[in-house]
């Protein structure tokens, strides 16, 4: 969600300024509305069993705890982002630090490669990345899962940027999006979807991050956020360079 009259004026200018023109690029700018929407009707067409009306129930209970638990996650724009270094896919440290010191950040948190909305987000900012690139920003994305998986999703869908991972859940706790999976849920996972977070993120971590995405000056500050419990909900490429542009990083 977004959190302060910045945020709404980045939102504004993606609508009233052609997203070519905020990119400084002729290249279009892919939108995850549209992918998801995309995704939403494709799925709709599948022969995939519906969920029974219990397994719904789980799913509606865990996601209103949450709602309840984390009315308001993740940084405010404003606050100082907390400095970390984290493996990446290949096992090498990297610091935002060291990232800030060569322009502007975005960091956007993930549940793991085995999320298909998490998926489109990520396919949709590695064909947003040239525009992030042109306003001098990096792209750096946090996940709690091991780096093999990570370094695995780096070789099938040639990701050119950093993915770390968060195995310790410090990190995702400095920016106020841990949280860990009921077991109710964790049990329907890998009966429904033959999913155990385990053999993601490691033996006895049924853990995540609520997703989010914020863009860091290079002082460290919050300068645009979005995060919601709703998964589904993810921070639109076009406000993400809106709000470059309005930090004049080039």
């Amino acid at each position: 969600m977004y959190h302060n009259r910045f945020v709404l004026a980045v939102l504004v200018l993606s609508v009233l300024f052609p997203v070519a023109a905020l990119s400084g690029t002729s290249e279009p700018v892919p939108s995850y509305q549209e992918a998801l929407d995309a995704f939403n009707a494709e799925h709709a067409k599948s022969d995939a069993p519906p969920l029974g009306a219990e397994d719904r129930r789980i799913m509606e209970d865990a996601a209103q705890e949450l709602a309840v638990r984390m009315p308001e996650p993740g940084l405010k724009v404003g606050d100082k982002a907390p400095d970390f270094s984290l493996p990446n896919a290949f096992g090498r440290q990297v610091r935002l630090a060291d990232l800030l010191g060569q322009g502007a950040v975005v960091l956007t948190f993930y549940r793991g490669a085995w999320c298909p909305y998490c998926n489109l987000q990520l396919h949709a900012l590695h064909r947003t990345l040239p525009h992030i690139e042109q306003q001098g920003a990096r792209l750096v994305a946090v996940t709690p899962q091991l780096p093999d998986k990570s370094r695995e999703q780096v070789a099938k869908d040639g990701y050119p940027f950093e993915i770390l991972s968060d195995l310790d859940d410090q990190v995702m706790k400095q920016y106020r999006l841990y949280f860990e999976v009921p077991s109710e849920l964790s049990d329907l996972y890998q009966r429904r979807f033959s999913l155990d977070l385990a053999d993601y993120n490691g033996a006895g971590r049924y853990v995540l991050p609520v997703p989010a995405t914020f863009v860091i000056d290079r002082d460290g500050v919050v300068r645009a956020a979005f995060a919601d419990v709703d998964y589904r909900k993810r921070m639109e490429p076009a406000a993400i360079l809106a709000a470059l542009k309005g930090l004049g990083t080039r």
